[in-house]
């Protein structure tokens, strides 16, 4: 018989994903944790939203996050000249990295 290991990210006493590898349910937790503090920015925003609507745009928001920060650069190619930035150019960075603190509802846990 083989024992297979499994971690489940669970919130709020919901079991919300499977997976056998720690790193990617940590991953995964992360990104709820993320889909849930953009969810309580939407709930404080000008525009109304219905709850639903507003979680499946915070989860979508986090899972693609790497595109709220915008175009990135291309290296520069030899010989190019610099080109200098008018008042009107800015760059706008995102931190990705969030201080994570799992409540006590957040888990994950390895079921062997």
């Amino acid at each position: 018989m083989a024992v297979t290991i499994q971690y489940l990210v669970v919130r709020n006493g919901i079991e919300k994903m499977t997976f056998t590898n720690k790193k990617e349910a940590d991953a995964y937790d992360r990104l709820l944790d993320l889909a849930e503090h953009l969810d309580e920015v939407l709930e404080r925003a000008p525009i109304s939203l219905n709850e639903t609507d507003r979680e499946a745009l915070a989860l979508f928001l986090a899972e693609n996050q790497d595109l709220l920060s915008g175009p990135k650069k291309q290296p520069a190619k030899k010989g190019a000249k610099p080109v200098s930035k008018t008042a009107d150019d800015t760059d706008l960075n995102i931190d990705d990295e969030q201080d994570v603190n799992a409540s006590s509802d957040d888990q994950i846990h390895a079921v062997a």
